[in-house]
């Protein structure tokens, strides 16, 4: 399938009304159709991987076509150029997780791009570092076990930021990692408690938040 014929299905598909639904939960409704997650995935599905396809999908602007462009990328094409690029244009929290969960954990360059996005200004830029922690931790075995010292000191760093979606994030991530294994567990646990001490309300939360499931 083309982009011209994607998107062309994408907005043959549009649905004001899950619009309205998608922008309660935060989600713009800048480009937004207001196609299902389930019907996009199947459109990817019909379409197959190709990363020229997926670059001039997320080109469109089009909310649900960034999406798809997620799902068709190759990860092997994927450059660090690219990923700073596609990060810079995220406008929502849901296009952002999607990235990370669908294609930028899948990269060579993804531990290096956490690290940096986790210091980026932009508060769905600066999400995206740690929703790709969050995507690492969970589906990466072989990651060296030192890199998640780092990982944890990042989180330190970054869990007075206050801004709705980076908060979550950052909780999410540490969540995650503590969940890997006991060790893990136990300095993610140690992360969480000095975080609750801190003179931040966004990190007191994420580590008051952390500390009910990795203690439960």
């Amino acid at each position: 399938m083309t982009a011209h014929e994607i998107i062309a299905e994408l907005q043959s598909r549009a649905n004001p009304a899950n619009v309205a639904g998608m922008a309660r939960f935060g989600i713009s409704s800048n480009g937004t159709l207001g196609v299902s997650v389930a019907e996009i995935r199947k459109l990817a599905r019909r379409a197959g991987r190709s990363h020229d396809l997926a670059i001039e999908l997320w080109a469109s602007g089009i909310h649900e076509a960034r999406i798809l462009a997620t799902i068709v990328a190759e990860p092997e094409r994927l450059s660090r150029r690219q990923m700073d690029a596609w990060a810079r244009d995220f406008d929502s929290w849901d296009v952002c997780d999607q990235a990370c969960q669908n294609l930028f954990w899948r990269s060579p360059h993804a531990w290096d791009m956490a690290r940096k996005l986790s210091r980026a200004r932009g508060e769905f830029v600066r999400r995206a570092g740690f929703s790709l922690l969050a995507s690492l931790a969970t589906r990466c075995p072989d990651i060296p076990a030192g890199h998640w010292a780092e990982a944890l000191a990042m989180i330190e760093a970054a869990a007075t930021d206050d801004r709705n979606y980076v908060r979550k994030a950052v909780n999410w991530a540490l969540r995650k990692i503590g969940r890997r294994n006991r060790d893990l567990r136990a300095a993610a646990i140690a992360t969480a408690r000095r975080l609750k001490e801190m003179d931040s309300r966004a990190a007191r939360w994420i580590g008051s938040d952390a500390l009910r499931e990795l203690q439960s």
